[in-house]
């Protein structure tokens, strides 16, 4: 398994005052990924997968009730490397049985200088075993910070029921999916895509543009917006959004390309 150098947006997290110790002594901000869609089992508004052809090619696949595509599932859908390492990753963990092996793999894959993980710029988490896989691996590395957005909610509130989250392990609700009723049951903290900054005014919530939001502990109990960014289907109300977007010159995206760890 394979561990991601931070794209353009998770990098800038070595900006933040509150996160500077957990990179310093050269230590870094990396990410691991799975395939998007595919690992994703109660995503709806975003759900999108890169479906393999039978020519060796791959094409975007949106789910009946997509609203908005995943834009890692288009990165995967582009880019021939990152759909090999993220399916990679998710074919060798669903052939282990146990959380501790999960947890034993993920742990010796993890780069010795890492400070901060994005747990999923692709994917999500697929089952409990493999959730409370990452618990562990938190648990075990106290001086690294670890952070998700996830759909997989009946999974955070089982683990949070018997207290195996810790507290280096900062989650997001991502609204959008088919538990959603949970974040408003449970008054969980969440992360709402919006079309404009008007929108996110209207709501209330602060735009994160750098993943700060998410991964800062002290803001863990904190919703915040994001804005809608990667290639959208076209006539969509979500390409339309990017149109404007472009027009009125708002930041909305970022590197493309994620890079895997030892890759120049």
């Amino acid at each position: 398994m394979k561990f991601s150098n931070a794209n353009s947006k998770i990098q800038a997290l070595k900006n933040v005052p509150e996160l500077a110790h957990y990179l310093e002594n050269k230590r870094k901000v990396y990410s691991f990924d799975l395939l998007s869609g595919h690992s994703c089992p109660f995503a709806k508004n975003c759900l999108s997968k890169a479906v393999q052809l039978d020519t060796g090619k791959r094409k975007i696949k949106d789910g009946p009730d997509t609203e908005f595509r995943c834009f890692s599932a288009s990165q995967e859908v582009q880019y021939t490397n990152v759909y090999n390492l993220r399916k990679g990753n998710f074919d060798e963990l669903r052939t282990m049985k146990t959380c501790d092996d999960m947890a034993y793999a993920i742990a010796h894959a993890m780069p010795d200088n890492a400070g901060i993980i994005r747990i999923h710029v692709g994917g999500d988490f697929f089952n409990f075993k493999y959730f409370l896989a990452w618990c562990k691996v938190a648990i075990d590395n106290p001086n690294v910070l670890f952070y998700a957005y996830t759909k997989s909610l009946q999974f955070w509130l089982r683990a949070a029921n018997v207290d195996a989250i810790p507290d280096n392990f900062i989650l997001t609700a991502s609204r959008g999916g088919r538990l959603d009723h949970l974040i408003d049951e449970h008054n969980m903290r969440e992360s709402v895509v919006v079309y404009s900054e008007s929108e996110a005014v209207d709501k209330g919530l602060q735009i994160d543009h750098t993943d700060e939001l998410a991964a800062m502990p002290s803001n863990k109990n904190n919703s915040f917006a994001l804005l809608v960014h990667g290639t959208q289907p076209k006539g969509s109300e979500a390409s339309n959004a990017l149109k404007l977007l472009r027009k009125n010159n708002v930041k909305h995206s970022y590197s493309k390309k994620p890079k895997k760890v030892g890759e120049n």
